[in-house]
Parts: C-alpha cells; structure tokens; sequence
C-alpha cells in the first residue's frame, strides 16, 4: 500500500491508496460518530441521518442524486454502525470527481426536507419490523443489550418505534452539527485515484465542513446480563458474551485467533464438536468485536428446543479445553486464515479503504501489511491460551436468547461453568 495523507485546514483528513491497472475507484466519507453518541430521545438518529443524505439536497433531489451516479454506471451506499457512519460511491476511474461532489452535496448541503423525512421514516420503520422478523439478525441486538445493559453502546442502531416515529429535522440538524465535523471526518479513496486532484477536490467541496470533532461519546461499560424471548420459532438462537479487548488492545490479533480457534471454521473446536460429532446444531461460531474502548468475544449458535438443553455444557466445555491446550498446530490454522483474510482483502479497494479508516480511526496512522503480518507470525499457542483462560475467569457472562428456550440452560447456571474454577473441566 502506496498511502498518502493530507489534513486540510479545517481538520479533513484525506488519503489517497492508489491501485495500479485498476479503471476504478472507491471513495468514501467515513465519520467517527455512530449510534454510540447517541442519547436515549434520539436512538437511531445515526442511521436515520445515514438514510436522510440521500434524499435531496440543496441543488439535486433524490432522484436526480440516483440519475447522476446510475448515468455513469456507479453506485451510493451508506452504512451505520455503533462508532462511525459511512457514505461511499464505487465509480470509474473518469467519474471520480462526480463521485466526490455527490458525497460532498448529501454531506455539507442536505434539506432533510419533511416530506422526504416522513416517508423516510415509514422505511426506517419496516427496516425495523424486518429486522424483528429475522431472528438470526436481531439476536445480536439482543446481545449487544445483554453486555452493555443500559447504554448507547447496547442500544439498537436502528433505534426504536418510538424514536424513530418522532424524530424532527432539527434533532437531525442539531446531531449532524454536533458530529459532522472535520477533525473527526476521512476522506479516504482506493483503486484509480491521484492524490494531488482528490485534495484539491476535497478544498473545494468540503471547505463548509464546521472544524473541530465529534461529541465524546459515553464510555462503555461491561454488564454481563441476561435478555431472552420465548418465541415460536422453529430454531432456538442463542448467544454468549464474555468481556473482550479495545480496538488497540496489545491483544486484538490474539483475540481474533482464540475466536477462529475456537469457532471460525469447519476445522474449529465448536464446529467439530457442536455440530460434527454430536449433532446439536447446524450453525455454531465465534467472533471478536471491538471498539474504541472495549471488545466482546462472543459466540452464536442455531440449535433446537431440545439440543438447547445440552449445548451450553458443551461450548463451555470447548472454551475451557482450549484455554488449557491449545495446540500449535490449530493455532497455525487459525492464523493462516486470518493471514489469507487480509491480504486477499487488500484486492479489494472497499476493503482497503475500510481498513485505512480503521486504522486512522485507531492508532492515528496506516499499519503497513508486513506489521500486520508480523504480528499475526508473533502469536503462539501459549498466548492463544492465555486469553482463553482471561475469558474463562469471566464472573459474569451475558447470554442472550429467542425462540423455544425454555430448556436453554439458565443464565446463573451457565454463569457458575466461569470464574476462579472455570478451568477444572479441561484439567
């Protein structure tokens, strides 16, 4: 990666990944702000100023927005997620400064006009019901809750009825004043781009940016609590938190690897175990998340009424094995697929402009490949095994459940296989 970085004079960061023999280009707005600085009476304003961007502004309307990227064969998308909002358009490497302009107009000139917020906000509400109707997605909604109990970083990012059926266009105006602002905003392009032209595009279309940074979000707190749904369903979801580490913890890489070992694939121990030889599900992983100050090592699994009974004992018992002997050979395995993960992702200019995001947002600079790779050669089985035995002392794991869970093992039970003894399984 041939990174390079300008901060203009209002605090925007721009950066430039050009990808030799590419004809296009992916460009995008990633700002440090996201559901978690939100405050209760305004859940899900994030995600609904995300939607709000695109419908007009104070020369194209809606339409007109999705004619002029369609008329040259590119795209718009938008995401939300708890620490950052995303805006980015994938054009051909002659339309990069359409590009640009109409991430700059949706940014720095939107109407949110009340009729387009009215319809909008109807959407926002099937989005919900949707996601109501998915229990395989909702699920780490109700997880999220269960680990961080009573704060925005548990809140859902979609919001609620509520909410969402209340918002006006001053809390969107008041919101997009307190966190859109440049010191606190990435302008990041990969693929067909040249840097000189990507700033002096970036000088002109986004000189209105207010200076300064996005509000300080609310610290988030580790809970370890307990949200279950009976519902009828043909599956039982179940899910399992336990504290994890930041998103510059010395042990992020480590973090990854347990997870991989431990259910990041078919030869991992849950999938094996779970699913191979005892049949208790179909589907079983686990994953790290982590954000600016904390992290979650958590685990789902998609099972039956009655195998619900029996699998927490087992995954429990896979945790606490691993902990104890994690082998150098599965930890090879685990590191060779996150070895492959990255650099096939760096084919890829999303990817690569998503990770440079990451990082700026991170550590305040790009990670070159080979210290990400080296730190990947660095970790061993011992060190594997030490984070599983920090994850086995948890005191207080959060599970989280819907569907037919009247047999899923209760939450004070499954809490009692952690802690200062938890290791005595695997011995």
């Amino acid at each position: 990666m041939n990174v390079e970085i300008t901060k203009l004079a209002n605090g925007l960061t721009v950066v430039t990944d050009p990808m030799p023999g590419l004809e296009s280009a992916f460009a995008g707005i990633w700002v440090n702000a996201g559901g978690r600085n939100e405050t209760r009476p305004v859940m899900g304003v994030s995600h609904m100023l995300e939607h709000m961007a695109f419908k007009g502004t104070e020369k194209r309307s809606a339409r007109a927005i999705a004619e002029e990227i369609e008329a040259v064969g590119g795209y718009l998308n938008a995401y939300t997620s708890r620490e950052q909002t995303a805006f980015h358009a994938r054009v051909l490497k002659a339309d990069v400064a359409l590009g640009v302009d109409l991430l700059s107009d949706i940014l720095t000139h939107p109407t949110f006009e009340q009729g387009e917020l009215e319809r909008e906000r109807q959407v926002v509400l099937q989005e919900l019901g949707q996601s109501r109707d998915t229990p395989d997605d909702i699920i780490f909604d109700h997880l999220q809750s269960a680990v961080y109990p009573d704060q925005p970083m548990g809140w859902p990012i979609l919001g609620e009825e509520d909410t969402v059926s209340n918002f006006t266009r001053e809390q969107l105006r008041d919101y997009m004043g307190a966190n859109y602002r440049a010191g606190s905003m990435l302008l990041i392009a990969s693929g067909a781009v040249n840097h000189a032209e990507l700033v002096a595009m970036a000088e002109e279309k986004f000189a209105s940016l207010p200076s300064g940074t996005a509000a300080e979000p609310r610290n988030a707190t580790y809970g370890g609590s307990n949200v279950r749904v009976t519902e009828d369903l043909e599956q039982a979801h179940l899910t399992y938190g336990f504290p994890g580490v930041s998103s510059s913890d010395p042990d992020f890489y480590v973090a990854q690897a347990y997870v991989t070992a431990l259910g990041g694939g078919m030869s991992s121990r849950l999938f094996q175990e779970v699913r191979e030889k005892r049949g208790l599900c179909y589907s079983v992983y686990a994953f790290s998340q982590s954000a600016a100050d904390s992290g979650m090592v958590g685990i789902y699994a998609g099972t039956g009424e009655k195998e619900a009974e029996d699998i927490s004992a087992v995954i429990a018992g896979e945790m606490a094995a691993l902990a104890a002997n994690a082998t150098d050979a599965e930890v090879a395995r685990a590191k060779a697929q996150m070895k492959s993960g990255l650099l096939m992702g760096l084919e890829k200019p999303a990817t690569r402009a998503e990770q440079i995001a990451s990082h700026l947002f991170t550590f305040g600079r790009v990670l070159p490949v080979a210290e990400l790779t080296a730190k990947l050669d660095a970790i061993d089985a011992a060190a594997v095994r030490r984070f599983g035995s920090r994850v086995m002392e948890t005191k207080a794991p959060a599970t989280a459940a819907i569907g037919p869970i009247g047999k899923f093992e209760s939450h004070d039970r499954f809490a009692r296989r952690f802690g200062a003894v938890s290791l005595r399984a695997a011995e």
